[in-house]
């Protein structure tokens, strides 16, 4: 009998247990680091002349991995492998496909350490962030299994005399599948194993920043039994291999969480028809935003102080949910504003290995100057409230300091523009209706927070605040699978509402059989 879903728990650092098995699970992983691995296809190893370092953003010297990058030959071969793949895996039944995924997650369970330290070491998240990127992969798996069960019996139909009527789901064919560095696991795994788990095949392109992460999800894939062929793992350039598959008339659907610039791409070289195209490909994109905490004048000052911080600079800022812009009514303004950069300043910005660090390096030298010189804007569009500096140290790493901007206009670029680091906006609103006014003055609308006493403002905000994940009260990161379905509107994406009953719906097509006897 399967379970009731329910949510993986986060890993109690404090105890002294968990604290040396993550040591110990670091160490060991650093044993297995610098190896060369090839592209996965059918089933099988392929090593490339082409090769591209990961590796470690606090010691840009250490070599996580050496990975084969495909061509487009290689990418053909994929779509051979996967198409071919297809034919019996779409025949599986669904409840059979489920329990792949129940399998993988049992195994996920046992290496959460293991899995976690990788990201520790790949991409800089520190004990806490990489441990609930490892949970949230596990409940993807759950939950997605589960989903399948449901979605696999009789659909509910109107009775109509003398006809038998039914209504099923079946796959669509072979997606290319791209996921993110900033959740390296969790991300990835969601959307390939929601691609499986329907029945679909899969070309996974990891992002070149984490080739590692996904090349260990492959083979945990293979460990848990599932068929060659069915997941193929693909690194490779965006421009090249990224693009050749994006148009190949034989890919059904893309599934992809990144930036703006990258999604729109998809999208519009997605709506080509090719010839030999049977159909209008799907585009699941779930891309960026600039995420705004609304404060009224009434409410809990220190929760919303302690909200703003975790929101702002939890994992350096890197996610789509972080808070990059505080929009605080002017009543309560310098208050807050002390309050966050005091909380700020105690957070504590070094190696992500050890337990008591807030924040690690951000993801890589390119990142590290993009956030730099938007940081440099920020003087000039505000004041300097906190932080501002790059962190030197003998390894190189890409450290850099949490960052307040203090006095934003609603419309500067630091306001507008996604930054994708630890830098936060600090903006003055004349009151709670300019407040939500400024909150939804981008183009994005993927999360935001409202923190207010008043129940006729909070119904305002849940009405007029224009995004897909709105938190009142809290915090507006940390989606929950099943409990917050996540995905947003405007330029943020195609509000796929990842982690929600909707979910699994996109990576189908229903199909209504009528048999009159």
């Amino acid at each position: 009998m399967i379970t009731e879903f329910q949510n993986e728990p986060f890993t109690n650092f404090s105890e002294k247990t968990n604290q040396d098995l993550i040591q110990a699970a670091i160490k060991n992983v650093r044993k297995k680091l610098g190896k060369s691995h090839g592209l996965i296809i059918n089933g099988n190893e392929l090593e490339t002349d082409s090769k591209r370092e990961s590796t470690n953003p606090a010691n840009p010297s250490e070599v996580i991995g050496r990975f084969s990058q495909a061509g487009v030959e290689h990418a053909d071969q994929a779509m051979e492998s996967a198409l071919s793949a297809f034919e019996t895996w779409s025949r599986v039944e669904p409840g059979q496909r489920a329990r792949y995924l129940l399998k993988a997650a049992a195994i996920m369970r046992r290496r959460r350490h293991e899995l976690a330290a990788l990201m520790i070491l790949e991409i800089g998240k520190n004990w806490a962030e990489a441990d609930a990127d490892v949970a949230e992969a596990i409940d993807f798996l759950e939950f997605y299994a589960r989903e399948m069960m449901r979605l696999s019996q009789p659909q509910p139909l109107t009775a109509y005399p003398g006809e038998e009527n039914e209504l099923y789901y079946v796959p669509l064919g072979v997606g290319l599948v791209v996921p993110p560095w900033n959740f390296p696991l969790a991300i990835l795994v969601g959307m390939t194993s929601a691609s499986i788990v329907a029945g679909n095949t899969v070309i996974l392109k990891p992002s070149s920043e984490t080739p590692a992460i996904g090349y260990w999800f492959c083979k945990l894939m293979e460990e848990a039994g599932l068929p060659a062929g069915v997941l193929n793992f693909l690194p490779g350039p965006g421009a090249s291999v990224g693009d050749y598959l994006v148009q190949h008339s034989k890919i059904r659907y893309i599934a992809f969480t990144g930036s703006k610039e990258v999604g729109l791409r998809i999208n519009e070289l997605a709506a080509r028809t090719q010839p030999g195209q049977l159909w209008i490909k799907r585009v699941v994109a779930e891309m960026g935003g600039k995420d705004s905490i609304v404060v009224d004048r009434d409410t809990d000052l220190d929760a919303v102080a302690d909200g703003i911080t975790a929101s702002a600079f939890g994992f350096g800022g890197q996610k789509c949910s972080a808070c990059s812009r505080a929009i605080v009514h002017q009543d309560v303004y310098d208050e807050v504003l002390k309050k966050v950069v005091e909380r700020t300043k105690a957070l504590k910005v070094g190696s992500p290995e050890e337990r008591d660090t807030d924040m690690g390096p951000v993801s890589s030298k390119s990142a590290y100057q993009s956030i730099l010189e938007y940081i440099e804007i920020g003087k000039q569009e505000g004041k300097l409230a906190c932080g501002g500096n790059a962190i030197k140290n003998k390894n190189g790493g890409f450290f850099i300091e949490p960052t307040i901007i203090d006095g934003v206009d609603p419309m500067a670029r630091i306001s507008q523009e996604e930054i994708f680091g630890p830098v936060l906006a600090f903006i003055k609103a004349r009151d709670w209706d300019d407040a939500l006014a400024i909150a939804n003055n981008t183009e994005f609308g993927l999360t935001g927070a409202a923190y207010t006493t008043c129940r006729k403002k909070i119904e305002q905000a849940r009405r007029d605040f224009h995004v897909g994940n709105l938190y009142i009260n809290r915090k507006c990161t940390g989606a929950l699978v099943g409990v917050q379905p996540f995905g947003g509107f405007n330029m943020s994406g195609t509000d796929s509402k990842a982690g929600g009953r909707d979910y699994l719906l996109l990576f189908t097509q229903g199909k209504s059989v009528a048999e009159r006897f």
